[in-house]
């Protein structure tokens, strides 16, 4: 590279527990085999290529703060050529095998979309060569439907056809783009789509026009021969009051409903909480509806109700995160997509390995902790006999829809019933703590 963007900083090792080296590793070694894989292959770390690149720390009360040397570009191309090199620079120091990016991360939107397509291609040739050089793959792709003035009140459920027809044929350039460079998903995050208030919304034309994009993506798709998964990723309240990917199980209705399949979703952390669930929760859902696709790892502040995309260093969310993960039997081809960013205060260029080391090291903690849980069948054993008056007869005839009131009436009429077991949420948490603390 013709430039060094992080001098000083060599490629980020597994140093262990006991070392007082600071950038380094201390639990997450990517070579350690954990029940016989890999822990890069468990945790298929990537990174945001915005939060991690394209963030100047500004907020709504402050300017930027971020002095990035590769931001220093007038001309639209030269700039993101730097950005690109920076990325791929930090992510090889980093040890990273995967990077997500928006379509609008790699270069900037211009006048038309002739042109704005023109400069990514440029760019896209260059980040080819970078993947190419360093073995850096791409987890996902996606397009960015949301920052410019025309997506105010949606993209896919747009009242303008124009904004619509943009929309669509934005998502066609990105999934252009994500099958050339390898992709191995492709996300929907649509933060505009919904509504402030329903005296100026038509709910069911928007959603049937959501479905039907969604299906035009589908057969685009096929068309270019890209095979990858196509995530949702649910996100409440931010920036919409209502939006209609709230939730995983509000997701998935909405599939359901209009007869949409071969779709997975993109858990993100502080999205699940921001939705009123925890992250776990999400992740169960998604893993018990065999829809669990890839996660966004990051976590939220309890104490601020907005989207604060932290690094995860929350050990009970990642250990309980990987539980779930472990469970659904990996999470290929997604992966654990670092939509962090660095607090405004942490504004060198050295606090960006620092956030995305603690976010790698605590779900490290996570993997082998979780490992150990569901070796030792701590949670199954109990919920097993939570349940085992269902008895293999019982159950059999409940999954085949066989079980009628008047056989449960039968059944129950002359017994007394009794409290349930008790849930011993307690005993269970002290439990977790052992395996998380107990040395």
């Amino acid at each position: 590279m013709m430039n060094e963007y992080f001098p000083g900083v060599e490629g980020i090792q597994y140093v262990g527990r006991g070392s007082k080296e600071l950038m380094g590793f201390r639990h997450y070694d990517p070579e350690a085999v954990i029940n016989g894989k890999k822990m890069k292959e468990h945790l298929r770390f990537s990174i945001a290529y915005w939060h991690t690149f394209c963030a100047d720390g500004k907020d709504m009360f402050g300017s930027p703060v971020f002095n990035r040397s590769w931001d220093r570009f007038d001309d639209p191309l030269d700039a993101s050529l730097a950005k690109a090199d920076a990325a791929f620079e930090f992510m090889s120091k980093l040890g990273a095998p995967y990077f997500c990016f928006h379509d609008r991360d790699l270069a900037p939107e211009l006048d038309t979309l002739r042109e704005t397509n023109a400069l990514l291609d440029k760019v896209v040739a260059h980040v080819g060569k970078l993947m190419a050089d360093t073995g850096i793959k791409l987890l996902w792709g996606t397009a960015n439907l949301f920052a410019a003035p025309k997506f105010m009140h949606g993209a896919f459920s747009s009242p303008s056809f124009d904004v619509l027809a943009y929309s669509a044929a934005q998502v066609k350039k990105a999934l252009e783009v994500t099958k050339t460079l390898g992709g191995e998903n492709y996300v929907f995050w649509g933060g505009r789509e919904g509504y402030e208030t329903l005296l100026n919304t038509n709910m069911a034309l928007e959603t049937a026009h959501i479905a039907s994009m969604f299906r035009a993506a589908q057969a685009y798709a096929n068309e270019i021969g890209f095979d990858g998964t196509f995530l949702i990723e649910p996100k409440p309240k931010e920036p919409t009051k209502h939006q209609y990917d709230y939730d995983a199980a509000t997701a998935q209705a909405f599939l359901k409903t209009n007869g949409i399949e071969g779709f997975k979703f993109n858990i993100e952390a502080n999205h699940a909480t921001l939705a009123g669930h925890t992250f776990q929760h999400e992740l169960r859902y998604c893993r018990v509806n065999d829809v669990l696709g890839s996660v966004d790892a990051n976590m939220g502040d309890m104490l601020l109700g907005w989207d604060t995309d932290q690094f995860p260093t929350n050990v009970y969310d990642t250990t309980l995160a990987m539980y779930e993960i472990l469970k659904n039997g990996g999470i290929a081809p997604g992966g654990l997509n670092f939509d962090s960013h660095v607090r405004r205060g942490s504004y060198e260029k050295k606090d960006l390995f620092f956030g995305h080391i603690a976010g790698m090291d605590t779900f490290a903690i996570g993997l082998k902790t979780a490992a150990k849980l569901i070796e030792d069948q701590v949670f199954e054993s109990f919920i097993a006999g939570r349940y085992e008056s269902f008895t293999a007869e019982w159950e059999k005839k409940l999954e085949k829809n066989d079980l009628s009131l008047a056989e449960c009436e039968d059944y129950i009429v002359d017994r007394k019933v009794e409290p349930p077991a008790s849930g011993r949420q307690e005993m269970l948490e002290s439990i977790l703590n052992d395996y998380l603390f107990g040395i």
